[in-house]
């Protein structure tokens, strides 16, 4: 259980880190790494699984609030300084994901849907990535309707993070409020993280709660749409074919990406295998 807690709180990291950087969807993230089923039900159904969930969620928590403070800005950095391979490292990781996901569809033999339902999601994606940056411009000058455009920013947000393939820091672009959200975690600022945490904690409830119902209900078509959001996050990443010696580079950063996924979800797929087991 220990161990697992420390793989929790890793993935956690990870998608802390990951999902504060342009292009990077948290939700895919957490898709790739193998754990964002178990994260949807521990959030929607915790009443039932309250021990459960809470140890699942701390881990998680714990694990994601360091990797915002530890990781986002030198992940930042590395896209900043050298783009190429650090995007393609990102690419891997959700080719990598392409297969666990796949599998949960629990796809059979072919229909013409599966297709169409994959192409909606992508559709999605590729609908919030035509948005112009500096649509919802915000406001943020002090009082309550500071307050409130927080709490929304904060809520819409939490739909992007739930689910896959949409940035949660590319929404923060397109509200006028990224730097903002940057200055406020690395100086802690708690006037400006708890109004955003509030609106956070209740789009997360409440989106979880529809799409649990969504993956208990209709599995196949809700993993297929949702590996359409994850691929259309390939979309949203590709910076191009490289060129010269940075082919290379771009390509070992792709298949270690992809390795690395490949890795952590076949564990996940082990220790969901000896939790069902006991």
């Amino acid at each position: 259980m220990k161990n697992t807690n420390l793989l929790t709180a890793l993935k956690g990291m990870i998608v802390g880190g990951t999902m504060l950087v342009p292009g990077v969807s948290g939700g895919s993230m957490a898709m790739i790494l193998g754990i964002y089923n178990r994260l949807i039900t521990s959030v929607s159904s915790f009443i039932k699984h309250k021990k459960e969930s809470f140890l699942f969620l701390a881990a998680f928590s714990v694990g994601g609030g360091l990797g915002m403070v530890l990781f986002a800005r030198p992940l930042l950095g590395l896209i900043q300084n050298h783009p190429m391979p650090t995007l393609y490292f990102f690419m891997g990781a959700v080719a990598g994901s392409v297969p666990l996901t796949l599998k949960q569809a629990e796809i059979r033999r072919f229909s013409w849907k599966y297709p169409l339902y994959m192409v909606i999601g992508l559709a999605v994606v590729l609908l919030f990535s035509l948005l112009p940056s500096g649509t919802f411009q915000a406001d943020m000058a002090n009082g309550a309707g500071s307050f409130l455009l927080l709490v929304f920013a904060g809520f819409i947000s939490a739909v992007a993070l739930v689910l896959p393939g949409i940035s949660v820091s590319y929404l923060f672009l397109l509200m006028g409020i990224y730097d903002s959200v940057m200055r406020a975690i690395s100086s802690f600022d708690l006037p400006f993280l708890a109004p955003l945490g509030i609106g956070l904690i209740l789009g997360i409830v409440l989106t979880t709660k529809l799409l649990e119902h969504a993956m208990t209900r209709y599995p196949r078509p809700a993993y297929l749409i949702i590996l359409g959001f994850v691929l259309g996050s390939i979309v949203e990443l590709f910076p191009g074919i490289p060129a010269g010696p940075d082919l290379l580079y771009c390509l070992l950063t792709f298949f270690v990406g992809f390795g690395a996924i490949r890795f952590l979800s076949a564990n996940e797929m082990k220790d969901t295998k000896e939790l069902a087991g006991q």
